[in-house]
């Protein structure tokens, strides 16, 4: 039986597929990996467009393993399990009164591999989703649990935040929440160069705020979304709305693409930008589907896009039935040359030896997976071109 993901630009023929609804069958698994000589990975909802889940040995789902397992009330947060969806998660934090902090451009990700691949939304106040999670589960490839609290082990777990899944089996996190709170949404479609000349002040004054730019037109949709206290009544206007973070911030993605996307300095975002318009209006007339540019805060976690500095992402989108190699091909090295990190679930060509300047911790992370995975079990091929055999 295959697995595909949700793009269809990645599949695999795993020997064994395990659907797990306990840590007692995620143990299971890991031993009978362990025992057969075979190379586990764990598939979460299928949104990364980067091999990281593709085997031939175990495919590990936790699709069974689902829900608020705890409510800390007085700290306001939660365990969740991996294998809940964060549009299911947004649902059960709201009736607690409570929401996540920030969420991505979409919500139907598991929260494992949300994690695992440091999905993060827009808001230069507002960190990634894993700088949020202060405790996790983690079962290692030797079946051992290890609990990793912040208050116990706060260096194992910025290791863990973001791990591609190279440390352990996630089964479930302990997510630092906020009050749930309702945003006003407004979105603006203007000439590039206009959203370009006001933008450090557009993003300066809203909570959130992102534009996608439409090459074929060289227009600038930008959205911006700010935390507010009217209900959803006040506004009537069509490119307005209010809700509840959780129904505004995610967009329904219908039509499949297939997405690359890099991390850079938050001051080369706009000089970034304009090289990647540049290239696409010279050599990519074709390409339709919009370049997406967003903001992120800086966090602690080894492995984060956003370690240690002020972050702009810039994400290149093509439809998944065109051809999109080569055009990804022509623009990674102009985001490379303002000093990119590429996104962990999304289309890039870097190996080991390109990650590791770019990553102050790096060499720590492969020093540590090593101790935690000595025979690499928890390694597919993608995972050893990143890290390492």
């Amino acid at each position: 039986m295959t697995w595909g993901n949700w793009a269809g630009n990645v599949d695999c023929a795993p020997r064994v597929q395990v659907r797990a609804s306990s840590e007692a069958d995620v143990v299971a698994a890991l031993r009978r990996a362990t025992r057969e000589g075979l190379a586990l990975r764990v598939a979460g909802s299928g949104h990364s467009f980067s091999p990281l889940v593709a085997t031939d040995g175990v495919l590990l789902s936790l699709e069974g393993m689902t829900g608020i397992a705890r409510h800390e009330k007085e700290a306001q947060r939660v365990w969740v399990r991996a294998g809940t969806t964060l549009n299911a998660l947004g649902k059960e934090l709201f009736a607690l009164g409570l929401a996540l902090e920030n969420l991505g451009d979409i919500d139907v990700q598991a929260v494992g591999g949300a994690l695992a691949t440091g999905t993060h939304g827009t808001g230069p106040t507002l960190p990634n989703l894993p700088a949020r999670v202060s405790g996790l589960r983690l079962l290692l490839a030797d079946g051992s649990l290890r609990v990793v609290r912040e208050e116990d082990d706060p260096e194992l777990l910025a290791a863990a935040r973001v791990s591609l899944g190279a440390l352990g089996v996630v089964t479930a996190a302990r997510i630092d929440c906020v009050p749930a709170y309702r945003l006003h949404e407004r979105i603006e479609r203007m000439p590039v160069e206009a959203c370009l000349a006001s933008l450090a002040e557009r993003i300066a004054a809203t909570r959130h705020f992102e534009f996608f730019w439409y090459p074929s037109r060289d227009l600038a949709e930008a959205k911006s979304l700010h935390p507010t206290e009217l209900p959803p009544e006040a506004v009537v206007g069509k490119y307005e709305r209010i809700g509840w973070s959780h129904e505004v911030i995610p967009s329904v993605r219908e039509e499949r693409f297939v997405e690359m996307e890099y991390a850079l300095p938050a001051s080369a975002g706009p000089a970034c930008f304009r090289a990647v318009r540049e290239r696409m209006r010279e050599r990519h007339p074709e390409v339709a589907w919009p370049v997406e540019y967003r903001t992120l805060r800086s966090d602690g976690a080894w492995l984060s896009t956003a370690h240690a500095r002020e972050t702009v992402t810039i994400s290149l989108h093509q439809g998944a039935t065109l051809p999109w190699q080569e055009f990804f091909a022509d623009l990674e090295p102009v985001l490379r040359e303002h000093g990119g990190r590429p996104h962990w679930g999304k289309r890039h060509t870097l190996g080991c030896a390109e990650l590791a300047p770019l990553y102050p911790r790096f060499e720590a992370f492969l020093e540590l997976a090593r101790e935690l995975d000595p025979e690499g079990r928890l390694r597919n091929a993608h995972l050893r071109a990143l890290l390492g055999a």
